[in-house]
């Protein structure tokens, strides 16, 4: 690679993605599976977020705060699957730098945002379940615009901590990165520099958007579970359960996913592993949120039944 002396000062200006270079017979198969993924995951998403902002009746804080869940989906997926797609179906699974630290910045920073956006939800279901005498005055309109918005400026925040000395490492080859997209760890491990700045960086990041908002998250429901147990009605217990239900599962699978592959060291055992385990919450995730507060949710399942009558009309 031809030397760079400006900008980032790095004497590699692309890199080669691998993430599914041993597979070549399978390009066509993975582009229609995953192109079919993306048009679904799209979709899926639209129609929440339509449904939320027309019909009244989901015009209150939970809906509103999932419809924000469908927007990052919508832009989490597309900073990942376009880029995948396009390499599946030429060949070229090269980016440039910037590229890759964009791709990087996108990623680290809605992902962030969500896992804020998860507590944000759990802390909404917490009040409504445990406080519901204070839950009209607490999660008004402002309070949830507030939340909603600090949800999204603290992910895109906090991963610029980690994104700006980044940028500032230098590259010297190898330029072969053993993932499907530009991840902090196998990018840290090509960096000819030392990385104990930048891994002590994203781990305090990890700490603060991945780490302490599992802990508020698992505590909120702890105190659901224990309001839950403590009524008497089998039907109150049933509907007070089925309020936070579609959030629960969508939280289990997002935290799950992003622990493992975060919070545990990166062997050559388990590398293979994780990087089967990332396609979980890049892709699969976003896809399967719409479907289980779709399938699972008595108000969302009225107002799509209500939308597609009135398109047949």
């Amino acid at each position: 690679m031809a030397s760079q002396e400006q900008g980032n000062q790095t004497s590699v200006t692309e890199f080669l993605l691998l993430g599914f270079g041993d597979l070549p017979g399978l390009q066509v198969p993975l582009f229609l599976f995953f192109l079919v993924i993306y048009l679904v995951t799209m979709a899926g998403n639209v129609v929440v977020i339509v449904l939320v902002v027309t019909d009244r009746h989901l015009h209150t804080p939970m809906y509103f705060f999932l419809s924000n869940l469908s927007c990052l989906e919508i832009c989490y997926s597309s900073a990942l699957l376009l880029q995948l797609l396009a390499g599946l179906l030429s060949g070229d699974w090269t980016i440039s730098f910037t590229g890759c630290l964009t791709q990087f910045y996108f990623f680290g920073a809605l992902g962030a945002s969500e896992c804020v956006l998860l507590t944000v939800m759990s802390y909404d279901r917490y009040l409504a379940i445990c406080s519901p005498l204070h839950y009209a005055a607490r999660m008004n309109g402002r309070s949830c615009l507030q939340l909603a918005m600090g949800s999204w400026i603290g992910g895109l925040l906090a991963c610029s901590i980690t994104t700006v000395p980044m940028s500032q490492l230098t590259f010297c080859g190898p330029n072969d990165i053993d993932h499907f997209f530009c991840d902090l760890i196998p990018l840290v491990k090509l960096s000819c520099n030392d990385p104990v700045l930048v891994d002590t960086l994203a781990f305090t990041v990890a700490l603060i958007v991945l780490l302490v908002p599992f802990v508020l998250t698992l505590g909120s429901y702890i105190c659901i579970l224990r309001t839950i147990l403590r009524i008497r009605a089998t039907i109150g217990r049933q509907k007070a359960f089925s309020t936070c239900s579609s959030h629960l599962i969508v939280v289990s699978i997002y935290y799950g996913a992003l622990l493992i592959a975060y919070m545990f060291p990166t062997t050559d055992l388990l590398s293979d592993f994780k990087k089967v385990l990332s396609v979980s919450y890049t892709v699969l995730t976003p896809l399967v949120n719409p479907l289980i507060y779709a399938l699972r949710n008595r108000e969302v399942q009225e107002a799509l039944c209500k939308a597609c009558r009135e398109l047949r009309t």
